[in-house]
């Protein structure tokens, strides 16, 4: 169950957190994994992991944001069964201390990003006879969330992008999901709090983790599995929905 096998993937983020997980885990799968990555060393790093353990894989190093540099990486790559638009930044801050730069900085990665690596893919998935894509969105989405406007905008997009994709391109065999998390363990949530509350870490790991009613952050490979679910054969009647993953922050948190 479950195989990828003779799959070409497209993930982008794919050097750290989230994205390093899905890349090494559908490589493990048999996919040929593409990373595009602003990270180069980064996505280096996860190619030599899957080639390590037997795997494919390769990195291209490209800034989501750039229209030119993410339409010539897929047309270099060819062939593309599955889009994983993992990519994406955060920022911390309600309006009043988000500035026009720091907007426009979120809405060029988390929201063109999209964009452009669905506008390269489409196409080449339209000659392939169809394929999946899989958008990762956030529980910012579909709930409030303190301090996190720009974020939350660019998020929202993703969710209702990812609705669009799915109706129009029904038709041509294309399924379109994507996932909402809660908090994830990775390096970036690490990096946050050693920069806001030095010497505080273990205190504001903790207090973060609680906000999850299930007690504790997600893993990354735990939302690697879910992202391998939705873009194996075993989902194909599945499409244009978003799954939460957030041990139960939506539903359970009031």
């Amino acid at each position: 169950m479950f195989s990828l096998q003779g799959k070409s993937v497209v993930i982008t983020g794919g050097g750290s957190g989230i994205g390093r997980a899905i890349s090494v885990l559908f490589a493990q799968q048999g996919a040929s994994v593409n990373i595009i990555e602003l990270n180069a060393d980064a996505g280096a790093e996860t190619v030599a992991e899957i080639i390590q353990a037997g795997g494919q894989a390769q990195v291209f190093a490209c800034d989501v944001s750039n229209q030119e540099q993410v339409a010539s990486i897929f047309q270099s790559i060819g062939q593309v069964h599955i889009l994983v638009n993992n990519a994406g930044i955060a920022h911390v801050g309600n309006l009043e201390k988000c500035s026009s730069t720091d907007f426009e900085r979120v809405f060029n990665v988390n929201v063109k990003g999209v964009y452009n690596c669905l506008f390269a893919a489409i196409p080449l998935m339209k000659n392939n006879g169809g394929g999946v894509i899989l958008n990762m969105a956030s529980i910012a989405a579909s709930v409030g969330i303190p301090d996190r406007f720009a974020y939350s905008m660019s998020k929202g997009a993703v969710l209702t992008m990812t609705l669009s994709i799915a109706k129009d391109y029904i038709k041509d065999n294309i399924r379109c999901n994507c996932i909402s998390p809660a908090r994830v363990h990775t390096p970036f949530v690490d990096g946050f709090i050693a920069k806001n509350y030095p010497g505080q870490e273990a205190e504001m790991f903790e207090k973060l983790s609680a906000t999850q009613p299930i007690g504790r952050m997600a893993k990354p490979s735990e939302v690697a599995s879910l992202a391998l679910y939705l873009c194996s054969d075993e989902a194909g009647f599945i499409t244009g929905t978003d799954y939460p993953i957030d041990g139960g922050f939506i539903r359970l948190n009031n």
